[in-house]
């Protein structure tokens, strides 16, 4: 029979396993300033844990759907956000430049007739073109992209205002695009959905590792990714089943029951987005752009390309959170994409993970980032406290957000990271 011994180090001693060895890795890395997603976790749990002592009604289904629905269109644009934020550049003007694009799309069918799609069409190019105009401004004239976007910002409302009439309500009728924030789909098409999702998610995970393996590279262990999977696994069907619950108080009448429409879209955004930063050239080249702008340069990446792509791609998300926020509202007025919506989109990016230093930042960080917005602002309202009282919190956590990526990245050069 033969016996197997564990591997020796040039020490003498025994190698650690592929297990222990990734647990260490990992420490190192948030002892290096690398904290991820980790302090939006820890923020977010944190504070459902609170609101649920404080009022045991936050836990209901009905508002746990509400939070769903409440913070959609801020981390769509939250989203968008988290590209032009890699950059190390900002965007001041997409709170309202969401609101003429979803302006465009409710004028385009409540005074044209036009359908939905050509509305939702006619919005998403109007949102690209605000893109490809200030990316134009700030890559090729060279104009900081805090000026451009804040003058876009006072712009736009102006703009709104013209396309609204001067302060008139346009309703949104449709019932396509009504359905995306107050429809839900049924029960059964949510547990099929979710579970493919998670198939989906199971398969590229451990592809990955395999893939990784074989060709030799640094490979999570087996035993990590299935505990990975299993734990998206149990919050994504905890969160189906909560959502499958009745929260009618009238079932007999209406019944409100199934995941909102709205989360698909999120989920389908979020899988697209990341898709486009970890596995595409361009989001290798945004990354590179954001870290070392002269570098990515030499490198002969096209510098001016990727930043207008970037603000293009920002834009266009913010089309997308206008027309979530519109069909939420059932209707467009001269305050929509306004009030708090920039603030709450650019800390749900920060609050999340991504760098305002740029070089740092994923897709999953705006949704992290959104969550904790949305928890924060519906956990107080039930509690009754005044707006004033949510800004100062909001405000204080997205300071606690920047405080701690500055200090991760002083960390990061201090052990030679950076």
């Amino acid at each position: 029979m033969t016996v197997t011994t564990p591997a020796l180090t040039d020490a003498g001693t025994r190698a650690p396993s592929p297990l222990v060895a990734h647990v260490r890795d990992y420490l190192a890395r948030l002892r290096g300033g690398d904290m991820g997603v980790l302090p939006a976790v820890l923020g977010l749990t944190v504070l459902c844990v609170a609101f649920s002592i404080m009022r045991p009604r936050f836990l209901t289904a009905g508002n746990f759907a509400n939070l769903f629905t409440q913070g959609a269109a801020v981390t769509i644009i939250a989203m968008g956000l988290t590209f032009v934020l890699v950059l190390g550049e900002i965007d001041l003007s997409a709170g309202f430049a969401s609101g003429v694009c979803a302006a465009v799309a409710a004028v385009l069918m409540d005074s044209h007739g036009s359908p939905w799609y050509l509305a939702t069409a006619a919005a998403l190019l109007t949102g690209a073109t605000i893109g490809l105009v200030i990316g134009a401004l700030v890559a090729k004239l060279g104009i900081p992209s805090f000026v451009v976007t804040l003058g876009g910002f006072l712009a736009f409302q102006g703009v709104l205002l013209m396309i609204v009439e001067n302060g008139k309500n346009v309703p949104v009728r449709d019932s396509t695009i009504l359905a995306i924030a107050n429809k839900n789909v049924t029960p059964w098409l949510g547990w099929v959905l979710s579970s493919a999702a998670i198939g989906v998610y199971a398969f590229v995970q451990f592809s990955r590792e395999y893939r990784r393996s074989r060709r030799g590279l640094a490979a999570t262990p087996p035993a990590i990714t299935a505990l990975r999977v299993g734990t998206v696994a149990a919050l994504v069907w905890t969160a189906v089943y909560a959502l499958n619950l009745e929260r009618s108080r009238n079932a007999a009448v209406v019944s409100l029951r199934g995941v909102p429409i709205v989360v698909p879209v999120i989920a389908v955004l979020l899988v697209a987005g990341t898709f486009v930063l970890r596995r595409t050239a361009f989001g290798l080249s945004l990354y590179a752009v954001g870290g070392n702008r002269e570098a990515a340069r030499r490198a002969g990446i096209n510098v001016d390309r990727v930043r207008i792509s970037a603000f293009v791609i920002c834009s266009t998300l913010a089309a997308i959170g206008g027309i979530v926020a519109a069909s939420r509202a059932n209707s467009v007025d001269p305050n929509t994409g306004g009030s708090n919506v920039l603030l709450y989109a650019v800390g749900a990016a920060v609050i999340g993970g991504t760098s305002l230093f740029g070089g740092k930042g994923r897709v999953l960080d705006a949704v992290m980032g959104g969550a904790v917005v949305a928890v924060i602002d519906n956990g107080m309202g039930l509690m009754g406290y005044s707006a004033g009282v949510k800004y100062v919190v909001t405000g204080s956590v997205l300071l606690l957000a920047a405080g701690v990526d500055a200090l991760s990245r002083k960390r990061a050069e201090a052990v030679g990271l950076r």
